[in-house]
């Protein structure tokens, strides 16, 4: 951000110079200051409406929030409000990044790089991932060139994007398990970047925005194990204790209350005859049902933090304990939030969110 210089710091006071004689600042003077202050203030809030430089790590193939979760990444960036850097993935398998390919080129950005993890904690197909190799006669319904064993590293991958971003300008959105962030913390500096992992995401990550744990009054009661942290647990300790940069945790409690209405994927996506995120929703379980949106928040909050579409804890600090149940303690110094949500806001993080998702490509990629 671009400092506005007080004026009393440069221009003289009374209109009379240091000594003593009158100025001859005349109103010339006066418009080149004016031009100059707006010149900054214009740089100012140019710097301010900057599009988010967005990470998405997903394990995509799990739930189908996923794929309305970067639905919605695709919106914002048309908007403006964001910029997808990479689409790293937790789920190890290969039809995992063909879909993301073919989520990306069905909205006009072909050029995102995928990465996936190797060794992951799910390997299973699932119930839709086989819409990436979904033909509509002899052509691919949704194309992409993306194809198994081409994917690169997700690590790698998190390495490399983040080495060619400026300090302090990313923001990760983790809504899988913390597999990729926790083995990028671990990493060496090596031909990449000459900063370990753990610099590095000091040097270039201003936010991680993650979809884990439960942080309800009654979750320590009943000892809930939430499905993101519970499936990784090592990962999840690991980036709870190492990570030296902000996490905001959006937890099970917050898509539950926001369930994405059952209407919208039956009406708002029939704009093209194939439809990607709708496909994606049926095939997992058909409407009417409707899903929580988990993954859709931690985007939503990443790209907004400041709209008010949720409230934050206090700070403090999450420990994932040996059975996967996520312990916030309160405290000033504490890197770690969660998210809260009133109920006079679930209607409208409910409408920003049914808005996003179903919004169609940008044109020249409508299909």
């Amino acid at each position: 951000m671009r400092k506005v210089w007080p004026l009393k710091s440069w221009v003289p006071a009374n209109g009379r110079k240091s000594n003593g004689r009158k100025s001859n600042w005349g109103i010339e003077n006066w418009g080149m200051v004016i031009a100059m202050v707006a010149a900054s203030c214009l740089a100012t809030t140019g710097s301010a409406d900057e599009p988010v430089r967005l990470i998405f790590d997903t394990d995509i193939g799990n739930d189908v929030d996923d794929v309305l979760a970067l639905g919605v990444i695709h919106a914002l960036e048309s908007r403006g409000k964001c910029q997808l850097l990479a689409v790293t993935i937790t789920k190890d398998n290969p039809l995992a990044a063909e879909l993301v390919d073919a989520i990306n080129t069905f909205y006009g950005r072909p050029e995102v790089p995928v990465g996936i993890v190797h060794d992951g904690v799910t390997k299973e197909e699932g119930k839709f991932l086989k819409l990436a190799r979904a033909r509509d006669g002899d052509q691919w319904r949704y194309p992409h060139a993306l194809q198994a064993g081409q994917t690169e590293d997700a690590t790698r991958l998190l390495r490399k994007v983040l080495a060619q971003q400026p300090d302090q300008s990313v923001v990760i959105v983790q809504v899988g398990f913390s597999t990729n962030v926790a083995r990028l913390l671990a990493t060496p500096a090596d031909e990449i970047c000459d900063l370990s992992g753990l610099e590095l995401v000091q040097r270039k990550v201003r936010l991680l925005s993650v979809m884990a744990g439960d942080f309800r009054p009654s979750a320590a009661k009943d000892r809930s194990l939430e499905y993101n942290i519970k499936m990784d647990i090592p990962s999840g300790q690991q980036l709870a204790e190492q990570c030296p940069v902000t996490i905001v945790f959006s937890g099970f409690e917050i898509g539950l209350a926001v369930p994405y209405p059952a209407i919208s994927i039956e009406q708002d996506y029939g704009y093209v005859s194939h439809h990607p995120l709708a496909e994606a929703y049926y095939l997992y379980s058909p409407p009417p049902h409707n899903r929580p949106t988990w993954d859709l928040t931690s985007v939503l909050y990443a790209v907004f933090p400041d709209r008010g579409y949720f409230d934050l804890s206090a700070p403090g600090t999450v420990t994932v304990e040996d059975d996967g149940f996520s312990r916030f303690q309160a405290n000033s110094g504490g890197l770690h939030r969660f998210l809260k949500l009133n109920s006079q806001n679930a209607a409208r993080v409910t409408e920003a969110l049914v808005q996003l998702s179903s919004q169609p490509p940008r044109p020249a990629a409508a299909n």
